[in-house]
């Protein structure tokens, strides 16, 4: 019997858990040709998330959980439950449940039929605000722009990877993490399918816009070195403007008398530059931090699994 497994990262969840723990148990419950298990991995919440884990052990074992020793983020929540999860393949969703479970049966159908990957599309986004919509649609844009990587839009990581993608990810260990951009750099068999996401069965999104815009730094940092060559571009032609402009300036003054501008022209031209250099040495500085970060060779998280029993 092949055995599936439920990855679900979770941080300050306690609204939601017992109407996943629910959906799930009907699912795996309809689903008998199967054996089940899911993981889910506390990703630090200070709120009872834990203690309902713990409970959800105690009603299923089929439930196992991880305890990460603090809240890392949910890239990294994620890599510590490819490293814990035993399946044949891996369906990776939200505890909020704008993931719903339905969708698992037929994953597994696509799975069976050969593919590795199978991700969901959204038809809709449901609870985003229009601003969220519009502004992840000119982020995918910009990367597929940036990147000769094909990037999937309107997918996030609700999807079934087989045990070959999930080896695949397990090796790699950057500690800067965009995993959207992992899963189609990995590549092998993929297939799309559409969903409607949900809102949220209750409690609000845990991604704020400044954690939104982390992540999408995160994304271009880590799969092109493009904003570096454009910074060289930038810098060439305004090097050679200004140096075209300082031959006319002087070229002028020399031939007609004409008084070279003052102090507006140069405030002007010293603003624009520094302001010209200062962009160029925040995009070196979001690489080399890149760098700095992955040189310290840390252990991306450190865990305790509870599976019937507690392990480190």
């Amino acid at each position: 019997m092949k055995k599936v497994s439920i990855l679900i990262p979770v941080y300050n969840e306690e609204s939601t858990l017992i109407l996943l723990f629910n959906r799930l148990v009907v699912l795996m419950d309809n689903v008998k040709e199967y054996e089940w298990e899911v993981l889910l991995v506390n990703d630090g919440s200070n709120d009872n998330s834990l203690l309902l884990m713990s409970q959800m052990y105690g009603k299923d074992n089929r439930f196992n959980y991880l305890d990460l020793s603090r809240n890392y983020g949910k890239e990294t929540a994620m890599l510590a439950g490819f490293d814990y999860i035993t399946g044949d393949c891996m369906v990776i969703m939200d505890a909020d449940l704008q993931h719903p479970p339905e969708i698992i049966p037929e994953m597994i159908r696509y799975w069976e039929e050969g593919y590795d990957d199978v991700y969901a599309k959204r038809r809709v986004r449901g609870g985003e605000s229009y601003f969220k919509r519009k502004t992840a649609r000119w982020f995918y844009k910009l990367l597929q722009k940036l990147t000769p990587i094909p990037i999937q839009q309107d997918t996030g990581d609700f999807r079934l990877l087989d045990k070959i993608c999930i080896n695949a990810l397990r090796s790699l260990r950057e500690s800067q993490r965009y995993t959207k951009g992992m899963f189609c750099w990995i590549g092998f068999n993929k297939k799309e399918i559409l969903f409607d996401q949900q809102e949220r069965v209750a409690g609000e999104t845990k991604w704020s816009n400044l954690k939104l815009l982390n992540l999408a730094i995160e994304g271009i940092t880590s799969f092109t070195t493009k904003p570096l060559r454009m910074s060289s571009v930038v810098g060439v032609f305004v090097s050679s403007g200004a140096f075209i402009y300082m031959i006319y300036v002087f070229v002028r003054a020399l031939l007609f008398g004409d008084p070279v501008q003052g102090y507006p022209t140069l405030m002007v031209v010293i603003l624009f530059l520094g302001g010209v250099q200062l962009l160029s040495l925040g995009v070196i500085g979001e690489y080399l931090g890149r760098v700095f970060y992955e040189t310290k060779n840390r252990p991306p998280y450190f865990a305790r699994l509870y599976n019937g029993k507690k392990t480190d």
